[in-house]
């Protein structure tokens, strides 16, 4: 019997490696048929019952079929799950307790069972949870999905559940950390210089507490300014290995999400003792220098002090008091200061643009809350005077402590952006040549021959060359070494301004008092490091959209009801339609082909070049600015659907 099991496995093999097989990644559909992607490209149908085995993401070996024209493939081999930790909805059904994972793409209701130290009695039907897929039917001979609950996140009518579940998604704190009773000042062997009779003030927006930076300036006789910049001394209370410093290096970001903020610092810190509060004296690590007439940086200084702010200012008050608006006044003291920032910010400017980059003025969008999360509004905050004040004198200051780091100690937590990695310069340079630009190969990987071409690139003003040109390059990360920051058009960049906020600014502050007390610098910042502060700042940044998207289908449910139309920008194009910004509020929706034309033969759509023809006629491309419908608002999958109106 064991001999013939032996030659029946042995035929069984000799059937497998005679049959054709594919091997990619499920792609799933909401209407129950799915794909299998290979590496190579290509797509093989994958029918609904072959479906019910896999998931979307799943990397899979599969059987190839061949029926004429036809192709499909019927999964049998699990190389890789696609989902393992996920939040789901709980689904009771007739005492049997399954979970229906939140993915737009994964539709079945799984299974599960509950860990042992959790009470099923208190998680019940539409309830949100952390779970574990434990059983894939292609792993083991029960053809079923299994998952474990582990975790209640919130009951199904939490208020809180768009901030609860998002949060948990991303496995991201749901609190902010807990405070120690006792915060001694540690200034062993730091001498702290006395500024608190100098009117530093700070420039915050109205609700901020968490104040981590004020400034200080002083007109000089060659028409330059002498500034100064106080930044609030986490580092002052807390020490490396700290348990506030160990938990503050997990989250490494403060998470900011519209009504909410889920601190890195015990909110004693950072909302209170080192907060920098009209009033209070505080300790700080401080930077004096001088900004030439022409805007080019000049001769700088660190040091330790404490240091009082004179004034709490708020952004638009200040730009409009500067563009002579409204009816408030700052002090004497601060009047003139806020002048002399405001010239030293347009000579900055000015130097920026023409040696180095300068942002785009993009607005922020800002969500009006009442206490129980609904949304009363969304308000558009352009980046007026009084934000590009801050901006540019946080930028100098950080240009500093990059400056700083690279000569004295070799090492930092630099942020670092290279404009094309060199595996996708040439992609760029096809491209560019392309659309008749001709560029060499170091316009696009050297920084002083990239702020030329980017220079000329906007003065182009073509936004589907700039929407495009995106898609070749890379992303801003973290760096142990000093290295160029092509967005800035700066060799260096490092960043201490806000200590109370982000990890890798607690880490130079503890260099930069080094420096200052002559002592060596410890071994440079691990890789490990640096790659978790670059992956906590993608999860924040992710949790702040899923939670943005969230509030705007809400928001917006009305609008797509009456079909309401806004005008928008066409942010990006894929194979199934075009995705747009709502210009009037930052909303993004999606545009599926079928609402583009009622015959989708006629719409054809060009993803790789961004481009759409409608009846052999070119109708969108990126960066056009066209009028949408908005047509649904689907809370459960937090996204909009509109149309185009034109």
């Amino acid at each position: 019997m064991l001999q013939n099991n032996a030659l029946l496995a042995q035929l069984k093999q000799q059937i497998r490696s005679s049959t054709p097989r594919v091997e990619g990644v499920i792609k799933a559909t909401q209407k129950g048929f799915g794909f299998l992607e290979t590496d190579e490209g290509e797509s093989y149908f994958v029918p609904p019952p072959a479906m019910k085995q896999v998931l979307h993401g799943d990397r899979v070996g599969a059987v190839l079929h061949e029926e004429g024209d036809k192709k499909r493939v019927e999964p049998d081999t699990l190389i890789e799950q696609g989902l393992d930790r996920f939040v789901a909805r709980v689904q009771k059904r007739e005492g049997r307790l399954a979970v229906v994972p939140d993915h737009p793409l994964i539709i079945n209701a799984l299974k599960a069972r509950i860990k042992r130290s959790l009470d099923e009695a208190s998680v019940g039907d539409g309830d949100w949870i952390v779970a574990r897929l434990v059983r894939h039917p292609l792993k083991t001979d029960d053809r079923s999905f299994l998952a474990q609950i582990d975790e209640l996140v919130a009951k199904a009518d939490d208020p809180a559940v768009p901030w609860r579940v998002t949060l948990a998604r991303h496995a991201l704190e749901q609190e902010c950390p807990e405070a120690g009773d006792d915060w001694p000042l540690l200034d062993e062997g730091l001498t702290r210089e006395d500024l608190n009779a100098e009117p530093f003030f700070t420039i915050d927006g109205e609700k901020t507490r968490d104040m981590d930076d004020a400034l200080r300036i002083m007109p000089r006789e060659d028409g330059g300014w002498d500034l100064s910049v106080a930044i609030a001394d986490p580092t002052a209370y807390v020490s490396e290995g700290h348990a506030a410093d160990l938990e503050a290096r997990t989250r490494a970001f403060t998470v900011y999400l519209p009504g909410q903020n889920v601190t890195m610092l015990p909110e004693q810190l950072a909302d209170d003792l080192c907060s920098l509060w009209e009033g209070k004296e505080r300790p700080v690590l401080a930077c004096t220098l001088t900004v030439h007439a022409d805007g080019s940086l000049g001769h700088y200084r660190f040091f330790a002090a404490t240091a009082t702010s004179h004034a709490k200012l708020a952004y638009d008050r200040i730009s409009d008091w500067l563009e002579g608006q409204g009816d408030w006044t700052p002090a004497d003291e601060i009047a003139e200061q806020l002048k002399a920032l405001r010239a030293m910010t347009e000579a900055r400017s000015a130097w920026r643009a023409e040696h180095a980059l300068v942002f785009r003025d993009t607005p922020d969008y800002v969500f009006d809350l009442d206490e129980a999360g609904n949304v009363l509004g969304v308000r558009t905050e352009e980046r007026r005077i009084a934000n590009r004040m801050i901006e540019e004198s946080m930028i100098a200051a950080n240009a500093c402590c990059a400056h700083l780091l690279a000569e004295h100690v070799g090492h930092g937590i630099f942020n670092v952006h290279r404009a094309f990695e060199p595996e996708k310069a040439e992609a760029a340079q096809e491209f560019l040549a392309s659309q008749d630009i001709q560029v060499e190969r170091e316009q696009l990987t050297e920084l002083s021959r990239y702020t030329e071409l980017k220079r000329e690139l906007e003065g182009r003003d073509d936004a589907w060359l700039d929407v495009r040109l995106r898609r070749f390059q890379g992303f801003t990360s973290m760096s142990a070494k000093p290295g160029p920051h092509f967005g800035l058009g700066l060799a260096a960049y490092a960043t201490w301004t806000s200590p109370i906020r982000k990890y890798g600014d607690m880490v130079n502050h503890r260099l930069i008092k080094r420096v200052l007390k002559g002592e060596q610098a410890p071994a440079e910042a691990s890789l490990a490091l640096t790659e978790q502060l670059t992956e906590r700042r993608r999860l924040n940044r992710m949790a702040e959209r899923d939670v943005k998207d969230w509030l705007y289908v809400r928001y917006l449910g009305p609008a797509a009801e009456a079909q309401e139309a806004f005008d928008a920008e066409i942010i990006a194009i894929n194979r199934g339609g075009m995705r747009v910004r709502l210009t009037a509020n930052g909303a993004t929706a999606f545009i599926p082909a079928p609402l583009m034309h009622n015959d989708r033969t006629k719409v054809a759509i060009d993803d790789k070049e961004g481009r759409i023809q409608i009846e052999g006629e070119e109708r969108f491309k990126l960066g056009d600015h066209i009028r949408v419908a908005l047509t649904e608002a689907r809370e459960e999958t937090r996204s909009l659907v509109g149309r185009p109106t034109d």
